[in-house]
């Protein structure tokens, strides 16, 4: 990597501190990175302490290590959650620690590890980290998911180059997403909150009762709650500062409501979950439930996260991203979610966000099912968006308008 590599990196992790989560004098901040990223959490940690952080928490990844310790250590232990781990998660709870996560590995890392030892682990860890996701969801402190290039991911993305050439352009589409590449990324990412902002508040506006998609494979209607609240790029923690969840986002997005929901909806790119890849998914809902689920690789492990528990069956997000997005553009698969769900509408199984409904922070979990927000240990997201694809908003009263046509907002 040359002198200009270096520039970028920097700068991204000024970003990633100051609009990711909003670094204040006084922060606990926890960066949730792998080994192999250590350049760029060195500088997270820098910036961090610059802007008057407390304290900085590394709290680093392998999953190579994880790989052995799915596939080999005893089961008893993988089925239950460490009290170490748990210990650890109070400890941030307790101090309202701002966190940055950090996705990098390889989107295939688990491919060859037993489905069933998987699905142990997996639903020990949703167990554990149970109350940190209902924190998370709540809004209650400041979270950022970025990424960082590693040479298996970007083999899999571009793997016509040699790895040192993949790492490179993958680092640049990095960069480029996520507004380093410009003269001032704050600010750019300032103009792009106002935009996604203003689409926000004329669907809040609306207030339509149901949405209608439409496209090849696709034929879904979504109820959607009474005073459901849609929002776009930045959010506010429980202290009312500002932050970015997600860096890059494009996407503006509520919770359905997980009662109706009805049709058929095919998925247009390939899903990245637990280490393993599921193509080619057909999802059929009646009444708010998954019953016919689908995929062309992955059915065992899509089966599996169908059981995960009551809610997995149903929605728990709808996102509206336009197919013109720079992301979408790009003609890029990124086999990430973080990526590909800001190139394509997407929808997402499980647990929705309380925010999405007003009042919802202040619900208890009954009270937030009874308004129509689904509850799961899972959030999923799976993309189902197209140049071909129309949403349809319908009223209360029946009437229909035009929300997006041909993959791009009416």
């Amino acid at each position: 990597m040359n002198q200009n590599f270096e520039t970028q990196l920097k700068k991204y992790a000024a970003l990633i501190v100051a609009t990711g989560i909003n670094v204040k004098p006084g922060d606990t901040v926890v960066i949730q990175i792998a080994v192999d990223q250590a350049p760029l959490a060195r500088l997270l940690t820098s910036e961090s302490y610059r802007l008057g952080a407390a304290e900085v928490i590394v709290d680093w990844q392998d999953t190579t290590i994880t790989r052995h310790l799915i596939s080999q250590s005893d089961l008893t232990r993988l089925s239950a959650g460490p009290d170490y781990l748990k210990a650890k998660i109070d400890y941030w709870i307790a101090h309202k620690a701002k966190r940055i996560s950090v996705m990098s590995a390889d989107p295939q890392a688990f491919a060859k590890v037993d489905s069933n030892r998987l699905n142990t682990y997996q639903k020990a860890l949703g167990q554990i980290n149970q109350r940190l996701r209902s924190i998370t969801q709540n809004n209650d402190v400041s979270w950022t998911v970025v990424a960082a290039a590693s040479p298996e991911w970007a083999q899999l993305v571009f793997p016509d180059l040699a790895t040192t050439e993949a790492v490179r352009a993958l680092w640049t589409e990095i960069f480029k997403t996520t507004r380093v590449d410009q003269p001032d990324p704050v600010a750019a990412w300032q103009a792009h909150d106002t935009k996604l902002h203003r689409k926000a508040a004329w669907l809040n506006q609306m207030q339509f009762d149901a949405l209608h998609y439409q496209a090849p494979g696709t034929d879904l209607t979504i109820g959607l709650p009474k005073n459901h609240i849609w929002e776009g790029a930045s959010s506010a923690n429980a202290q009312g500062e500002a932050f970015m969840a997600n860096m890059p986002t494009e996407e503006v997005f509520t919770a359905p409501d997980h009662r109706r929901i009805d049709g058929t909806v095919h998925a247009t790119k390939p899903l990245s979950y637990a280490g393993q890849m599921l193509t080619d998914l057909s999802f059929t809902f009646r009444n708010g439930q998954v019953t016919a689920a689908t995929a062309k690789t992955g059915q065992e492990i899509l089966d599996q996260l169908l059981q995960t528990d009551a809610g997995a069956k149903s929605l728990g997000e709808v996102a509206l991203v336009p197919d013109p997005s720079p992301i979408s553009q790009s003609g890029i698969t990124f086999y990430n979610t973080l990526f590909d769900e800001n190139a394509s509408n997407h929808l997402a199984l499980g647990a929705a966000y309380p925010f999405s409904i007003q009042n919802g922070t202040k619900m208890n979990p009954l009270e937030l099912q009874a308004a129509g927000l689904n509850q799961s240990l899972i959030h999923v997201d799976f993309m189902v968006g197209s140049a071909h694809m129309n949403i349809d908003g319908i009223t209360k009263t029946g009437k229909t308008m035009p929300i997006f046509k041909n993959g791009d907002w009416a």
